[in-house]
């Protein structure tokens, strides 16, 4: 079933204000009614008491509903119509002369597939409220299609071929000769080939693929990507991850709900399984249609196979806050984590926090740029390792990356990026420098 062009929340809102005007002549002859009877044949509720001695609704009444009604429109919108069909009984609870919500339900169950309700709400809008000829052609509309339901989102797939450089593959160290020893006893070793920065370019090939479940906006994700070194074939990388996403809200808020499970296979063994769990939240504020603000909370837990006393279990608290103009937006975001691993771990349990700040930009008429700086800094509570490295581990890594798209035809582009790292460490054995480069054609929204 293919909508009229507006959106659901422009459209609902014409529609309600359309629908209202001639509503207020009719109330004298309008039965009040609670959602039950709204379901009752015409006739019987008839004989319910007319609207004219129906107590007035207070201030803060009039409010709350109309606040219920605005959730009711969001959830439409947003592609959940059974949220807003319950959000919008429940208003008719309290006012059964709304109009605008009436004409929302109906909506709602048409989207839901649920046709006979659909036909008896659309009835009743004819009968009480003498629509407008503009309303009479939009239920005319939602009648033809036949009311079977429809996806709140379509299916897309993409995919990312790209070729590149890495500076520092291995994350090998900026020092050739490091000090290692207990305190009173370091002496200086020189590190292998294998320690040191190893350069090579790449070849890599990414898919996504996001599932509407339902009419409730979950979403199936499914990502994978391969990445090969034309030299260093001990760093080339498999990943997949599967993931749902839910929508929710309550009380005003609103926000998503992710959980995914994750594996990384590194050179010719399973290096990393991984789990997580994420929620992100809008406070119920108005901030205007320049800037957005949101809250997220996140728990992972990541399993090495053959390195065990790496395992980890990460707790992350963040922000973000993004402002928007025609041509461009910042967001800048932050947040604090904590990180809980076994005893034997090295270093311990860490600490931790990021901050970072992006800017994504239309450039000419169809290129589009960005530019983002991160900083992640790590803390650990002991000594890193008795009698080899006996100092806590204080780990800063800031990153600078830059991208141009360009898009070529519907579907594809053509993207270049770039990223410098400095990951600066009081253990000199693990601090590192890259330099990386990648050009990609990507293909979208298929």
């Amino acid at each position: 079933m293919r909508r009229p062009p507006l959106s659901a929340l422009t459209l609902a809102m014409l529609l309600a204000l359309a629908v209202l005007a001639p509503a207020r002549g009719q109330q004298g002859d309008a039965p009040e009614t609670t959602a039950s009877e709204s379901s009752a044949p015409a006739e019987a509720s008839a004989a319910g008491t007319a609207a004219a001695d129906a107590p007035a609704h207070s201030d803060e009444e009039v409010a709350q509903e109309e606040k219920l009604y605005l959730e009711a429109l969001r959830s439409l919108s947003e592609g959940r119509p059974d949220e807003a069909t319950s959000k919008l009984s429940r208003l008719l609870e309290k006012n059964a002369l709304h109009a605008g919500a009436w004409l929302d339900l109906a909506i709602s169950h048409c989207e839901l597939g649920n046709k006979a309700e659909a036909e008896h709400l659309f009835d009743q809008i004819a009968q009480r409220f003498n629509p407008s000829a503009a309303i009479l052609e939009l239920i005319g509309h939602y009648r033809n299609s036949g009311c079977k339901g429809q996806r709140a989102h379509p299916r897309s797939m993409s995919f990312k071929l790209g070729a590149g450089y890495d500076t520092n593959v291995n994350q090998g160290s900026s020092s050739s000769v490091v000090q290692i020893g207990g305190a009173g006893n370091l002496k200086n070793y020189e590190l292998g080939p294998a320690s040191l920065p190893r350069a090579d370019h790449f070849k890599v090939l990414s898919g996504d693929f996001n599932q509407p479940i339902g009419s409730r906006g979950m979403l199936l994700i499914a990502q994978l990507r391969a990445l090969r070194y034309n030299q260093v074939e001990s760093q080339d990388t498999d990943s997949a991850l599967l993931g749902l996403e839910r929508p929710w809200s309550g009380a005003g808020w609103t926000g998503r709900a992710t959980a995914a499970y994750g594996l990384v296979r590194l050179g010719n063994e399973l290096y990393q399984r991984q789990a997580q769990v994420l929620l992100r939240a809008v406070p119920p504020l108005d901030l205007g249609e320049s800037l957005g603000w949101s809250l997220s909370a996140g728990y992972s837990s990541a399993i090495y196979p053959t390195r065990r006393y790496y395992d980890a279990r990460t707790l992350d608290l963040g922000t973000s806050l993004a402002i928007r103009s025609k041509k461009s937006t910042v967001v800048l975001s932050g947040g604090l984590l904590a990180d809980r691993g076994k005893e034997a771990r090295p270093g311990g349990e860490r600490a931790g926090w990021y901050g970072g700040a992006s800017l994504v930009a239309l450039m000419g008429e169809k290129a589009i740029g960005e530019l983002g700086v991160s900083r992640q800094s790590w803390r650990g509570d002991r000594i890193y390792s008795k009698d080899f490295i006996e100092i806590k581990r204080h780990q800063d890594t800031t990153q600078l990356r830059a991208s141009l798209l360009f898009p070529v035809g519907t579907h594809s582009a053509v993207q270049l990026e770039v990223r410098r790292t400095f990951n600066r460490e009081n253990i000199p054995l693990f601090q590192y420098d890259s330099r990386w480069f990648q050009f990609s054609w990507r293909t979208d929204n298929w």
